[in-house]
């Protein structure tokens, strides 16, 4: 098992969950972050460090389509183990539904 990060985190990326993450585990996206599968141990301590909820354990149903892509991102984006400073206007995106089809961008992040 291991966790996923859905699109709620797309426009976000509020970054908390970098902070506590033992495994660095994490890897940076232009406008979302993503967990690699492989390296998440299971330890939980980000799911709640998330402020709009990006963040689920793969046991919960629907989330195949998450699941591969941030096992694909996790292998071409870089490492990020320190927090960032979130986008100024994540809050205007913070609810927004279908994020994945409006926004989400393939291109890497600054990383850490």
């Amino acid at each position: 098992m291991a966790y996923v990060v859905t699109d709620a985190c797309i426009k976000c990326k509020f970054m908390d969950c970098v902070e506590v993450c033992p495994v660095d585990c994490f890897y940076e996206g232009e406008n979302m972050l993503v967990i690699h599968p492989d390296e998440c141990i299971d330890c939980g301590v980000c799911e709640p460090e998330c402020p709009p909820e990006a963040i689920k354990a793969d046991t919960e149903s629907g989330l195949e389509k998450w699941m591969a892509l941030n096992a694909d991102y996790a292998k071409v984006w870089p490492n990020i183990t320190q927090k960032g400073e979130a986008p100024a206007d994540r809050e205007d995106f913070r609810n927004e539904t279908g994020k994945l089809e409006k926004y989400f961008s393939p291109k890497p992040g600054q990383g850490s």
